[in-house]
């Protein structure tokens, strides 16, 4: 059971900006690679359900940190069926993250007041899953859609929009900043924050002064 409140969850990614993302099979490597966004300041964090290990890796997540950090907000990523979120909700995600919109587990999230975040390309799905209660749309591959300049084009009629790009969001200062200046309410970032080399020579401070740093760019572009 989710341990945190639909709106807690929202307001917790508007906040900081930064959604971390990522899969690893291995217990020990998933835990570290989240406590490290946890002290970047990246608090909510989406493991993808990208293996075949995904699940009992992720209920382990949930036991650790209801007891190292309850402050750390997880969820579950890359969701595309309603009975795949049923399993990680029973288990304790506090959000559900999918590539694509699907009714059903707006329905199902609804009726248990979890966030969901469906993935969107065109304002036509944004509108849609809007209707469905997505609070927050994953614009994705945001690089593929079009870029910052898809953004600030839908939010130019549309400026209610809460949209969260990934897929095409670099771990610099000048990708970070395009994206919420031109209207983007956070990020999603996978391998470019927590990247393979990183992971491979365990590099979980690296991948936490990364974190902070855009999680402060994000701070700075919000304030020009």
């Amino acid at each position: 059971m989710a341990r945190f409140m639909r709106l807690e969850v929202v307001n917790t990614v508007l906040d900081i900006g930064l959604v971390p993302l990522f899969y690893n099979a291995d217990v020990e490597t998933s835990v570290e690679l989240a406590s490290a966004c946890g002290r970047g300041g990246a608090k909510v964090i989406e493991f993808t359900n990208r293996g075949e290990l995904a699940y009992p890796v992720f209920t382990e997540l949930v036991k650790h940190f209801a007891k190292a950090d309850p402050t750390l907000i997880l969820g579950v990523g890359s969701i595309i069926d309603a009975p795949t979120a049923a399993l990680y909700m029973a288990s304790g995600a506090n959000f559900i993250v999918g590539p694509s919109f699907n009714p059903e587990i707006a329905r199902l999230c609804n009726r248990r007041k979890i966030l969901y975040m469906p993935g969107c390309a065109t304002e036509t799905e944004i509108s849609t899953a809007e209707e469905y209660g997505a609070e927050i749309c994953k614009i994705f591959p945001g690089e593929t859609v079009g870029g910052p300049a898809f953004v600030k084009g839908v939010m130019a009629p549309c400026p209610w929009h809460r949209l969260m790009p990934t897929g095409g969001v670099d771990a610099t200062e000048s990708s970070v900043s395009a994206w919420i200046k031109a209207g983007a309410a956070a990020v999603g970032m996978g391998s470019k924050l927590i990247t393979a080399q990183a992971v491979k020579d365990k590099d979980y401070d690296g991948i936490a002064r990364k974190a902070s740093e855009c999680v402060e760019w994000i701070r700075k572009a919000r304030a020009k």
